[in-house]
């Protein structure tokens, strides 16, 4: 029983941590900057691998129906699977953005690591196809993913849940934001 107490205990400090390492400032400009994508009459697109693929349905989801934000996701298989036969699996983001972004959207781009090649690679199209990006990241401090979003989340921490987690409770906070909601 001890060691399972500690275990859990261990965890939730490291997750508040993490959670509390952003910078309240950022979380509300990021706030800003789908709101205004959503004004504008763009959309906003959240992307991620595995479990930050789940994140993403479920911000994208949220986004819509609490924010007032047209958001999409790209988790449908015979999309996922189609892209990543035809173009390869590396390429199949940039390859959905080239069908399904327009010029204005907002990318949000999540990987636990800041290495997915196909992460990467949707950013760098994302700008080329004038869309505003906002990554999410873990892990190294220098991955490649952290320098490529007009803003960036990092938690410094190479436990993939501890990271998940920070991820997705950042952006449903920052749907709640949007939304209006009070805290109570």
């Amino acid at each position: 029983p001890f060691m399972e107490t500690s275990f859990f205990t261990q965890f939730n400090t490291l997750l508040l941590g993490s959670l509390s390492s952003a910078d309240d400032a950022e979380l509300a400009r990021i706030a800003g900057m789908l709101k205004a994508t959503s004004t504008s009459g763009k959309k906003i697109i959240v992307i991620g691998n595995g479990g930050s693929a789940a994140i993403a349905s479920h911000v994208a989801v949220d986004l819509t129906k609490a924010a007032g934000c047209r958001a999409i996701t790209f988790n449908e298989p015979d999309l996922l699977t189609c892209f990543g036969n035809d173009y390869g699996y590396e390429k199949w983001v940039e390859k959905a953005l080239d069908f399904y972004a327009d010029k204005g959207d907002l990318a949000i781009l999540i990987s636990s690591s800041g290495k997915s090649p196909n992460i990467i690679n949707g950013a760098k199209r994302a700008k080329e196809l004038g869309l505003t990006v906002v990554t999410l990241s873990g892990f190294a401090p220098d991955n490649p993913l952290r320098t490529l979003g007009d803003a960036n989340l990092y938690v410094e921490s190479s436990l993939y849940n501890i990271v998940e987690m920070a991820h997705h409770i950042w952006l449903v906070a920052i749907v709640d934001f949007i939304a209006g909601i009070e805290l109570k």
